[in-house]
């Protein structure tokens, strides 16, 4: 048992080395926001344009009329994990505006069992305690139009931190820049880089819990890991268009391109960049109801004869409009085979012009 909570805890500093880049670090702020874009396989960096512009580009933010407000829930690997998002975004004037928001990742409840046994080999149930590890991001954003027609551009300063129960704990800082254009046919191209200057977390290690489960595996875990890792930058390029049909029908396209500048299984790897395209629909009626649709996450996955297979996620999604509140619906990976792993994601917008 003291092996399986091992494993728990120094999962997430098995990746850390002193001043090292990482594939994989601070992943919980990858996962995305807000259902309308979930449902359209996040491929909104071109046309996003409300409070979750925060998070999804924030030169988006410059298309906000009036104060805007966003909550989102979801659960994660069969309800263990506790995903939320808050966000709030106003325009400061006609050509600036500043949003912040907030999310939370969590696993809550954790069996502690490193004093289950004690000394003389006697098992004690009542020496079991929970604890919890979770992970926040605190985003703020700034957005402001250039003087050339068409161009916005936006800057989020990130706070992440990282706690493991009394375990350990980590601080990390790091900065987006967006970019949004308009052209004058009304297509719209954007460009986010997340983690631009590099993100790094440093930890800190409870030296005293540390000391009581150092030993639990003989000739393992004899030495503390480091304490530092570094987020290597990331980039989504995107392309959208809006038609309208009849005044009361409407179809955006969109498209992505997110590239990582390492190799992965991405269906387009390189020592150099990765990529991985999006594509997403969304129909709407009289800017009332909302049906999307959209693909991504592309991979090869290497099968046990070593032969290749193209993996991809499906996302659909529903959305209701009424009077500045909006209530969305997405039903992500789809593409996996089990029913227990589907995330119902739910998400709630409120446009403070409401109350005018």
């Amino acid at each position: 048992m003291k092996k399986n909570l091992l494993i728990v805890l120094f999962f997430y500093m098995l990746t850390t080395s002193s001043q090292t880049f990482r594939k994989y670090s601070n992943e919980f702020l990858s996962i995305g926001v807000d259902a309308a874009a979930l449902g359209m396989s996040n491929a909104v960096t071109a046309h996003t344009g409300d409070v979750n512009s925060g998070y999804w580009n924030p030169a988006g933010l410059i298309k906000l009329e009036d104060k805007q407000m966003a909550l989102m829930h979801a659960n994660y690997f069969a309800n263990i994990a506790q995903y939320d998002y808050a966000g709030f975004a106003m325009p400061i004037d006609d050509r600036s505006a500043v949003g912040i928001s907030l999310i939370r990742f969590g696993v809550d409840d954790i069996l502690n069992t490193t004093q289950l046994i004690d000394s003389q080999g006697n098992i004690d149930y009542n020496r079991i305690s929970l604890f919890s590890t979770a992970d926040y991001g605190l985003t703020v954003s700034y957005a402001r139009s250039l003087p050339i027609d068409g161009i916005n551009y936006g800057v989020n300063a990130k706070v992440i931190h990282r706690i493991i129960g009394d375990f350990a704990s980590s601080w990390g800082f790091g900065f987006d820049i967006g970019i949004q254009y308009e052209s004058e046919s009304e297509w719209l191209i954007g460009l986010m880089l997340r983690d631009i200057t590099t993100t790094y977390n440093t930890w800190s290690i409870n030296q005293e819990e540390y000391e009581k489960i150092k030993d639990a595996v003989p000739g393992e875990n004899q030495e503390l890991p480091e304490t530092s890792e570094a987020t290597l930058p990331k980039a989504q390029l995107g392309v959208a268009k809006k038609y309208i049909f009849r005044y009361d029908y409407s179809l955006t396209a969109a498209a992505n391109l997110n590239m990582q500048f390492t190799r992965t299984n991405d269906i387009v790897s390189s020592d150099i960049v990765s990529i991985d395209p999006a594509v997403g629909f969304e129909f709407g009626y009289i800017d009332l109801v909302f049906l999307r649709a959209g693909v991504g996450n592309f991979q090869k996955i290497t099968q046990i004869d070593n032969s290749n297979k193209l993996s991809f996620q499906p996302n659909i999604g529903l959305g209701f409009k009424y009077k500045g509140i909006q209530v969305d619906y997405a039903l992500t990976d789809l593409g996996d085979q089990s029913a227990a792993l589907y995330s119902n994601i739910f998400s709630l917008k409120v446009d403070f012009e409401i109350f005018r």
